[in-house]
């Protein structure tokens, strides 16, 4: 039987094309948003990811997510340091500058600012130059996309020179960094020169970076510097996680991404459905025939679900090749870097992809249980 339900869909060609490429149409851009989607959403804390020395982040308890800062006192940073259990704590800036550049022109940067003794906080993947580099006077680094955004189609050169808050910032490293939430250049130096790039100000702790001693638990360590300085502590998921929640709870992203998919699913389950439908209605006369000769309903069943998922699963190899080829092809575009087709994004559109063609196949079924064995001796009337 497992034979004739395939010669049966196989037979018209036209019809299951159109429904492999509606259900791979529809996988396709399920895959495709949600990719994106969880992409954005990555972008919005790659200045938490790239900070690969400490495991806690200490900050103002009305920070909400990694962009909103309050600073901290420098008192703050020895209240952190005196915490059992804490390694070792240091200062760290992020803000927003506006620099100067070499044709005159002038560029918003997000400036980020690390220990200067230890380098703590530091990039640690250099393209061009070297970490120690950045202990020169006046040295900054800046990000591969951004040097491209400054000198577009221009090798990546060290010594070119930035003027900030009347202030000379020499290149002197290319960063290979993750990509930004906003298309804007990330230039690195150290704390002391970052405040003198943005101005001196009363509080310019943005956060306090610490690493927990050997043996001791992050998490234990986070809830006791919040007990004795009443200061937010948490994890570098920890922090990952709010940041994301945040962008989820506070923007329209996630509501414009989930009405293109739900948009795709229910697009695929009515052309599938349609299309499969119609297939069922113009083969009555073989399943007539089929249980004439004594075939029961629950086999015929059983072949109409294999019909479904050969469709189903043709239509998903398709659209997941589409989607792979599709960030294949733009992983080297400086906007559309980071996003790739992730696993769970994989398997979550292959449920919804079985759910579109158990819904397409209902119907077909249900027709196929009311038929009477006789329609094929009445030539179909």
């Amino acid at each position: 039987m497992n034979y004739v339900a395939m010669k049966m869909l196989l037979g018209d060609r036209a019809k299951y094309m159109g429904l492999v490429f509606a259900v791979g149409f529809s996988a396709m851009l399920m895959a495709h948003q949600a990719s994106i989607f969880w992409g954005v959403m990555r972008r919005t804390t790659s200045q938490i990811v790239d900070v690969k020395d400490a495991s806690i982040w200490v900050m103002d308890p009305r920070v909400k997510y990694v962009d909103e800062v309050w600073p901290l006192p420098d008192s703050d940073l020895y209240r952190v340091r005196g915490v059992e259990g804490v390694d070792w704590a240091v200062r760290f800036f992020r803000g927003t500058a506006r620099a100067k550049t070499e044709d005159g022109g002038f560029q918003a940067f997000i400036l980020v600012g690390f220990d200067d003794s230890t380098l703590a906080g530091a990039p640690r993947s250099m393209t061009l130059g070297s970490l120690p580099d950045l202990r020169n006077p006046d040295a900054v680094a800046i990000d591969e996309d951004g040097y491209r955004f400054l000198w577009p189609g221009e090798p990546f050169r060290i010594g070119r020179t930035l003027e900030m808050n009347d202030r000379r910032a020499v290149i002197v490293g290319v960063v290979k960094s993750s990509a930004p939430f906003q298309p804007t250049p990330v230039v690195y130096t150290r704390f002391s020169q970052a405040i003198q790039f943005v101005g001196r100000e009363r509080n310019m702790v943005s956060f306090i970076l610490a690493k927990a001693r050997p043996g001791e638990s992050p998490d234990s360590i986070c809830r006791r510097i919040t007990e004795r300085t009443g200061l937010a502590a948490m994890t570098r998921d920890e922090f990952i996680r709010k940041t994301i929640r945040y962008y989820i709870q506070h923007t329209g992203i996630p509501v414009n991404f989930g009405i293109t998919v739900a948009l795709a699913f229910i697009v695929g389950a009515v052309v599938a459905g349609q299309t499969f439908y119609i297939f069922t209605i113009e083969n009555l006369k073989q399943f007539g025939a089929l249980k004439a000769i004594g075939v029961t309903n629950s086999r015929i069943t059983g072949m109409i679900l294999l019909q479904a998922l050969v469709v189903g699963l043709m239509g998903f190899a398709v659209g997941m090749g589409l989607t792979a080829a599709f960030f294949e092809s733009t992983k080297n575009i400086s906007h559309l870097r980071g996003f790739y087709l992730m696993w769970e994004v994989m398997a979550g559109t292959g449920a919804s992809v079985m759910t579109i063609i158990v819904l397409s196949s209902l119907l077909s079924i249900r027709r196929v249980y009311v038929l009477e064995p006789a329609y094929v001796f009445r030539g179909g009337n």
